[in-house]
């Protein structure tokens, strides 16, 4: 199993987690608390920390914190100088990014970190992030060819100088070899660059390519060249259809499908008991109280019953009458699960409490309960390792290390130590320098 840590703003997978007790209000802002949790991360052995992005203002920050950080890179720069095994993954738009600069940027960390840094190659379809541009967002068939044409030059500038280029022959006075620099010289509908890069390979050779976005197309993008592919299943049966297309994608070009490996979201919300963690998870539903009504309304729509906090009591389970009315709507994969938790006689606050509404499935339970769910799902193949989203940074960072960690290196499902010291040692994929582009082989 293999661990990566989505580090969000600073804060947490709640946006409301900056009003918990214990937490920096300021942590957005403060690039000690990334470097810290990060260190925590490194000390529980995870294989990488995971920095999401969308260079875009996309939610109210009157009662909430942004969703990102001020800018991944540097927040992976802070985080580069302070650790010595843990990798350094961040996502960059092939839309709205030149590829030179995405292959400078992240060859040149790459360098910094001595071979520990991946990009998170996806496209963009957020109209706020066009706007940033002063673009329009394109067709779905137009960003992924942008997103081919993308990678396939960033591979090329990264492979720019061959692997002994570098000289640093003082006595001679040859820092480096040009003949064995070259330009790239690639062109293609949407993107180009002449090259070279001015920067070496790193100890893996080139950064490790990631892959997050579902669809056929990006299936054909993780399988043409990623190495990691970050998904958002909510059932170990979607999980493992998922797994499977994207290791039937790699083989249709041409690769070993266990050089790819796909890492599932998940939050977490530990307690020494369930009830701890559940009202550990309440207390930062009260922040937001604004925000109640529509979660009511919106698990009313899973289940098929027109719920509101007018028409029930969200403190007590729902009436019988009302649960003999009640089916998981086809429409969210998430129902499931909410309709099976109203049916044990749970409130409507601990159904939401439990988290069904959230972007990722959610355990709020003991150190024990979120290891069998790790281990459950791993063991049944629906995933190569999770991105493990804490709810609250501060304190849930170290208690996963400190408290579900173990328990899964007992089990032997986790390592004990590094493999190695860069990122595709510790992932266990091959050593990759220049441009591969198995969509041509």
């Amino acid at each position: 199993m293999q661990l990566a840590l989505q580090m969000v703003s600073g804060y947490g997978g709640e946006f409301s987690a900056w009003r918990m007790p214990g937490t920096d209000p300021a942590a957005y802002t403060n690039m000690d608390s990334y470097v810290e949790r990060a260190k925590i991360a490194e000390k529980g052995k995870f294989q990488m920390i995971f920095i999401a992005d969308t260079p875009a203002l996309i939610n109210d920050l009157g009662p909430q914190t942004p969703m990102f950080p001020m800018d991944p890179m540097v927040a992976l720069m802070a985080v580069a100088r302070e650790t010595k095994h843990i990798g350094l993954v961040a996502t960059q738009s092939t839309t709205f990014n030149y590829p030179y600069n995405i292959a400078r940027q992240f060859k040149a960390l790459d360098v910094i970190s001595h071979g520990r840094v991946g990009w998170n190659a996806v496209t963009t379809s957020q109209p706020e992030t066009a706007a940033n541009f002063g673009a329009q967002i394109a067709s779905r068939k137009r960003r992924y060819e942008m997103a081919h044409e993308s990678v396939q030059i960033v591979q090329a500038l990264w492979g720019s100088w061959e692997p002994d280029a570098l000289t640093l022959d003082v006595e001679g006075g040859k820092f480096a070899d040009m003949d064995k620099i070259q330009p790239i010289d690639l062109e293609g509908q949407y993107y180009a660059s002449r090259g070279p890069l001015p920067i070496p390979p790193s100890e893996q050779g080139q950064p490790v390519i990631f892959q997050a976005g579902g669809g056929a197309e990006g299936l054909e993008l993780a399988g043409s060249y990623a190495s990691g592919v970050y998904a958002n299943p909510f059932d170990i049966e979607s999980a493992r259809e998922h797994r499977q297309a994207i290791r039937q994608s790699a083989t249709r070009f041409g690769r070993n499908p266990d050089d790819i490996k796909m890492y599932a979201g998940f939050m977490f919300s530990l307690g020494s008991t369930e009830e701890e963690a559940l009202e550990r998870r309440r207390k930062l539903m009260s922040f937001n109280p604004e925000e109640i009504p529509s979660r009511v309304s919106y698990l009313g729509s899973m289940v098929g019953l027109p719920l509101s906090v007018y028409s029930v009591d969200i403190a007590q389970p729902l009436s019988a009458d009302m649960l003999k009315k009640a089916y998981a709507s086809p429409m969210d994969p998430r129902s499931h699960r909410a309709l099976q938790l109203l049916k044990q006689g749970l409130s409507v606050r601990d159904v939401l409490a439990h988290g069904v509404i959230n972007y990722h499935p959610v355990v709020a339970g003991t150190p024990v309960q979120v290891a069998d769910f790790l281990e459950q799902w791993f063991l049944a193949s629906a995933c190569d390792g999770f991105s493990i989203v804490p709810d609250i940074s501060y304190d849930g960072v170290a208690d996963f290390v400190d408290q579900v960690v173990p328990i899964l290196q007992d089990r032997g499902l986790f390592h004990r130590e590094y493999e190695g010291k860069t990122l595709r040692e510790n992932m266990g994929v091959p050593y990759q320098y220049g441009r591969i582009n198995y969509k041509n082989n």
